[in-house]
Formats: C-alpha cells, structure tokens, sequence
C-alpha cells in the first residue's frame, strides 16, 4: 500500500503541493473572483445581517425537510426573472450546482459533449451521471459538429443529449462562440448547458451575463452559474424550465442530501442581484471594464493569464510578486494542461489605476 507521505513527496517534487493560507496582509489582490468588489457593499452586509437577526445562523434541514426559507424562494424568484427562465434552484455552492444538475439530469445511455476546457466540477458532474462522456478542442465548433453527427447514430430515440461549455472561461479569460454553438445545437437536437460562473454581473445590459448580452435566453435552456464570484457571496444556481427544475428537486442528490445554504447567504445574493441590476450596477461594471482595458486592452473578461510554463517558474514569479506586495495566484496542473503553468491575474472594479499600473511594471 503507497503511504501518504510517499505522495505528498511526489507532489512536491513535481511542484505540485498545495496548502491553505489566511489572506497576506498589506498587499493588493490580484486573485479574487469578486470582480465587483461587492462582497464589502454595505447593502450585501446589510441584508446578511438582517436575515441572521430574523432567521439564524442556520438553516436547520435540508430543503425537502424543512430547511427551504423565505430568503431561498425569494432568491430563486429573483434569479429567474434575472436570467430570464422560467425558474431556478439554488445549491451550496457552483460545484454542487454542476455536479447535481449533469448527474441529476442524465444517466447510462445518454451522452454529454463537452468543451475540453470546462471547468473540473462539470467533468465530476458528466462523469457521475454515468453518461457517456466526449469533450471536443476548445472552442471549436466544427469539432463539435463532428461530433453531434456521430452521437446521432449511437444513441437511442429517447437519450438525451447535452452539450456543455462555460460563457467565460476561468483560466483563460475567453468567451465561448455561444451563437455558433446554439445554433449547432439546435440543428442536432441537443440540449445545452451554459455555465456562466464568471460571466454573471460582469457581462450584459443588467449584468445577468453572456447569455443576456448576446439575447439568447430563450435559446439556452440551462443556465447554471456562482454567487460567489462578482456577486459577492456564495452558492450556486440552475435557471432553467420549471420541469427541469422540478427533476432536479428530485434527483440531484447535492441539492437533496444538503442543509440548505443559511439564509444570510440567500439574503446577500438577493441583494447582490438587485444591485447588479440598477444604475449602480452598471456604473461599478463600467469601472471594471475600464480598469480591464487599463491591464490588458484586448481582455475578453477580468481575467488575464500570464502563461509562464513550468510548475516552479510559477511558483517563483508568484511569490516575486507576493513579495512585492502583489497577490497573483499560480495555476498549474490538474487545473491547466501541462507545462502551461501562469500566473492568473485578476483585475477587478475595486482596483486602482495606480495599482495596476504597479502590477504592469511588476509583472515586465
């Protein structure tokens, strides 16, 4: 039997050993995923306060037991009128909102085509649903196609088949060809799943994401994203049909087996959503596109990845930075592809120009 020890040592030889840490103090963060800076808003706070001093710090039960409050339904309502669906349920976080809606939604004899670059909690998802599962070249919708036409002809009438990409994606910053890939869909019959994690508040018209700002809700019949990233919070959410929903209550196990999130946390996100949506939103969403051209003009999102190659080469230039007052978090393998180890810079609306200015000179 390997020892554990044993294995923590390959990790580090590998560079690949990874430990928690409180947040350094005294330097500027380049990491988070709070690209609105609204996990601070007084508004967000505000709301968590006044539902801990309403309903506790708990939510006591799962949903299905007696754990679905006030906040939860609210949020849920909020959300899709948001997102424009019919309905929407919410989870613990994005990850089980990934994993419970693929392995909730699809079993053995289905299939699942996904982008090669979906994020881990999506391939858990795809993975436990006992489809089968194929993933095609980033981004390329041809490659998609090839591979539609061939499931047609494995696949029985009543299988479902589900196509499944990000509308951002986490560690390269890119947009998905959502149109091309709607339209594919729609041609081969096959539902998609958009996952908008890092797309809701910072893109569209009211900030609701990729999918408003292109106009394809109608198009796109599940959208599943975080609350924990611009919005400021934490948990996951599906916006989707009321039938699909009503599947998910009773198949996704993440969402059946778990306390339901406490309801402070419902209270921020509903809070965080309202303020997405009005004219603070989009002046906050301006600044931070400001500040993203000021990084990096061609960025297609906040997120801009340095690629530095190997494992200890990022490892090193992180904590150059960190030494210099800079949190730049270093990605590397399983999380990106081999010898694609970078340093993964964020750039959010709380930033200022004279920070990212030092973050350029910094970075050379």
């Amino acid at each position: 039997m390997r020892g554990f020890s044993e294995e923590l040592e390959g990790l580090r030889e590998a560079d690949l050993l990874r430990g928690v840490r409180t947040f350094p103090e005294g330097v500027v963060d380049f990491s988070s995923n709070d690209y609105l800076g609204l996990s601070r808003h007084e508004e967000l706070k505000a709301a968590a306060v006044e539902a801990v001093e309403k309903y506790g710090t708990g939510s006591r039960a799962s949903r299905l037991v007696c754990g679905t409050l006030v906040p939860h339904l609210a949020l849920e309502e909020r959300l899709a009128e948001w997102k424009g669906a019919e309905a929407c349920l919410t989870f613990s976080s994005g990850y089980a909102a990934a994993v419970g809606t693929l392995s909730g939604l699809l079993s053995k004899g289905d299939v699942v085509v996904m982008d090669k670059w979906c994020h881990a909690s999506l391939i858990d998802g795809a993975r436990l649903s006992g489809a089968t599962l194929r993933t095609y070249r980033h981004n390329d919708v041809d490659r998609l196609r090839d591979l539609l036409t061939k499931v047609r002809g494995m696949v029985s009438r009543d299988a479902r088949v589900l196509v499944v990409t990000e509308a951002v994606f986490s560690m390269d910053g890119d947009v998905a060809p959502l149109e091309e890939i709607a339209e594919t869909c729609e041609e081969y019959g096959a539902l998609l799943m958009v996952d908008e994690a890092h797309a809701t508040g910072t893109r569209g018209a009211r900030g609701a994401g990729r999918v408003e700002e292109l106009g394809l809700g109608s198009r796109i019949p599940l959208v599943m994203g975080t609350l924990s990233k611009a919005l400021g919070g934490a948990g996951g959410y599906l916006c989707a049909s009321r039938s699909v929903v009503d599947v998910l209550v009773n198949r996704a196990r993440s969402f059946i087996y778990s306390t339901a999130p406490p309801p402070a946390m419902a209270a921020a996100a509903m809070a965080a959503v309202e303020v997405c949506d009005s004219e603070e939103g989009a002046s906050i969403r301006k600044r931070l596109w400001g500040n993203v051209r000021q990084f990096s003009p061609k960025a297609d999102s906040p997120i801009s990845p340095v690629i530095v190659g190997e494992n200890a080469a990022a490892l090193k230039k992180a904590k150059e930075l960190l030494s210099a007052g800079y949190l730049v978090a270093a990605i590397r393998y399983p999380t990106v592809p081999r010898g694609t180890a970078r340093l993964r810079v964020v750039v959010t609306a709380a930033h200022t120009a004279a920070e990212i200015d030092s973050l350029k000179k910094a970075l050379g």
